[in-house]
């Protein structure tokens, strides 16, 4: 990866105590990541070429928590 790249994982869950803890379970940060931002309850959606989006999970929504890694090699 050079580094201008970034190396993203994001995790999903119903609630959020286990998306915010996932960062310190994982020691994301002993690896060199970050979070992207806040843990934020989405609704996800799926594209497939120019069709109109299909929801993901019925609907459903999800906390959702990024970690984000610049310029490192990946795992």
């Amino acid at each position: 990866m050079s580094e201008h790249e970034e190396d993203r994982i994001t995790v999903l869950a119903k609630e959020f105590t286990p998306a915010a803890m996932e960062f310190h379970r994982r020691a994301m940060g002993e690896r060199g990541y970050t979070m992207a931002g806040p843990v934020l309850p989405q609704k996800f959606l799926m594209l497939e070429d120019l069709g109109e989006p299909k929801e993901l999970f019925d609907g459903e929504l999800y906390y959702a928590a990024t970690f984000v890694r610049r310029g490192q090699g990946t795992d």
